[in-house]
């Protein structure tokens, strides 16, 4: 398994030297890859209809692709990952665009996590229709892939409409892997159909057996399997017991996880140096599973 680090926003603070930090250290103990979450805005919880999401205004989230070529121009080998981009809510051309730039500035380091989001409220604010955002991303993706590996494209579908227009620079990877979250079947069934891999986020091994069950049921009946398609799975850092780290990634490895993140997020340490610390106290107790992103 391939080993990263989950991007603390909420907890980190805006510090530019301290985000280089955070990069760097984390290339220099041998985290394979980063990974930042996606959120243009929060809501205001105290709202008429009332608020049940997991983030409001109050919660900082760095525009991920800007992040990301911040961190690339202080890194050699860190794989960045979106994990996950809200790609309904964005233009998919200037997706398009943004996630080319970025890899060709990062070598090739650009993994693109998408997703369908839950915040109604981001839709509306971004001008975008909250409730096809499902059917919509499936042609997102055949739309960011043509742009990736055309020079000049003509695209007409029910959302997108290209006549004879190309990216330039086009990205190194040509495509840029696309994976997709979400656990409700029709996003298992998408993930399995058209996606590099899957992203499952915060579950634990126990109850993401059976989600993994069936998409590997859904990925036989598209004719493929495990063998070529990846799953990204995240492991708390939680009270900083190493037995319990251990335990976690055998399972997680066990189910055939491709990829884990350690997410300290939340979890106990608050400045930039408390994050950085935890990173090193994981990485001194998995030494053998960490080893340098490319």
């Amino acid at each position: 398994m391939e080993i990263g680090a989950v991007f603390p926003q909420t907890d980190f603070g805006q510090d530019p030297l301290a985000i280089r930090d955070f990069a760097q250290a984390a290339e220099a103990l041998g985290y394979h890859h980063v990974v930042a979450f996606d959120h243009v805005l929060g809501a205001n919880p105290d709202r008429p209809e009332g608020w049940t999401g997991a983030y409001t205004f109050r919660d900082p989230f760095l525009e991920p692709f800007v992040l990301f070529t911040h961190m690339a121009a202080h890194t050699r080998s860190l794989v960045l990952e979106t994990g996950i981009l809200i790609l309904p809510q964005r233009q998919t051309a200037l997706v398009a665009k943004q996630a080319a730039t970025l890899d060709v500035l990062s070598a090739g380091r650009l993994r693109l996590g998408v997703g369908l989001g839950w915040n109604r409220v981001e839709y509306t604010a971004l001008g975008e229709d909250f409730h096809n955002r499902g059917r919509r991303i499936e042609e997102q993706v055949a739309v960011l892939r043509e742009l990736w590996t055309r020079p000049v494209v003509d695209f007409r579908g029910k959302w997108h409409t290209i006549e004879g227009a190309g990216l330039n620079p086009l990205p190194v990877q040509r495509p840029i892997p696309i994976w997709l979250g979400g656990y409700a079947e029709p996003a298992l069934r998408r993930a399995a159909r058209i996606g590099d891999g899957w992203m499952a986020s915060q579950r634990t091994p126990e109850t993401s057996k059976p989600t993994l069950e069936t998409l590997e049921r859904f990925l036989r009946e598209e004719g493929r399997t495990r063998a070529d398609f990846g799953v990204e799975v995240r492991i708390p850092y939680g009270d900083a017991n190493p037995a319990e780290w251990m335990a976690t990634l055998e399972q997680w490895q066990a189910l055939g996880a491709t990829r884990v993140s350690l997410n300290t997020m939340g979890a106990g340490p608050k400045s930039p140096q408390e994050h950085i610390a935890a990173l090193r106290t994981f990485a001194q107790e998995n030494q053998a599973g960490l080893r340098p992103g490319r």
